[in-house]
C-alpha cells in the first residue's frame, strides 16, 4: 500500500481530532503584556478549518501542557466543547477523551509538535505535526503540513481529512454557491 493509500484509508476512519496549542495552534512562542497577562496569537484560517471539520460532524479537542485564559476563549469562539488544559501528561486526558466519547484510537486524528505529544502521537490512528515540529514528532508522524505552527498547518490538516474523507467538494460547492 502508498503511503498515500494509507493515509486515506486512516483519515477516512477519523471521528475526533485533538489539537496541542502551543506551537501548533499558535506559533509557540510565550508573549506576555506589560501586566505579565499572556497573550497568544491563532491563525484565523485555522479556526475556519476547525469549525467546517466539526460541523461535518468530527468532533474536536485541545489537549494542552500549560494553562491560560485565552485558550479557554478561542475554545468558546469555535464551540469546542473539550478543552484540557495543565496537562503536562497528555495520555491519561488522551485516555479519558476517548473513553467519555466512546471513540477507539484508530478513529482519533492528533496533531502536536513536541516530545510532550509522543504518548498521544504514537497511540493515534493518524498522526499528525507541523513543519517546524521537534525530530522526533515529524519522524513518527504519519503527516506533516507543509506549515509551521500557528500559521495554517491546523487548517491544512482539517481540510486533507475533509478531502480524503469526500466532504471537501460538498463544503467548497457551499461557498462557491453552487449548493
Amino acid at each position: 500500500m502508498s503511503n498515500q493509500q494509507d493515509l486515506i484509508k486512516r483519515a477516512e476512519k477519523i471521528r475526533l481530532v485533538i489539537f496541542d496549542v502551543d506551537g501548533v495552534l499558535t506559533d509557540g512562542g510565550l508573549y506576555r503584556g506589560d501586566d505579565g497577562q499572556e497573550t497568544k496569537r491563532f491563525h484565523s484560517r485555522d479556526g475556519l478549518g476547525m469549525s467546517l471539520l466539526r460541523d461535518s460532524g468530527v468532533d474536536i479537542a485541545f489537549i494542552t501542557g500549560r494553562t491560560s485564559n485565552v485558550v479557554e476563549h478561542r475554545a468558546a469562539e469555535l464551540k469546542i466543547q473539550h478543552v484540557y488544559q495543565g496537562k503536562r501528561e497528555k495520555l491519561p486526558a488522551f485516555e479519558a477523551l476517548c473513553e467519555e466519547l466512546g471513540i477507539r484510537h484508530d478513529e482519533v486524528a492528533y496533531m502536536g509538535d513536541d516530545l510532550i505529544d509522543l504518548s498521544v502521537l504514537v497511540r493515534v490512528g493518524l498522526a499528525l505535526t507541523v513543519s517546524d515540529a521537534h525530530p522526533e514528532v515529524i519522524k513518527r508522524a504519519h503527516w506533516v503540513s507543509h506549515y509551521p505552527g500557528g500559521k495554517g498547518a491546523a487548517r491544512e490538516a482539517c481540510e486533507m481529512i475533509l478531502q480524503y474523507q469526500g466532504r471537501w467538494d460538498a463544503i467548497l460547492a457551499k461557498y462557491l454557491g453552487s449548493d
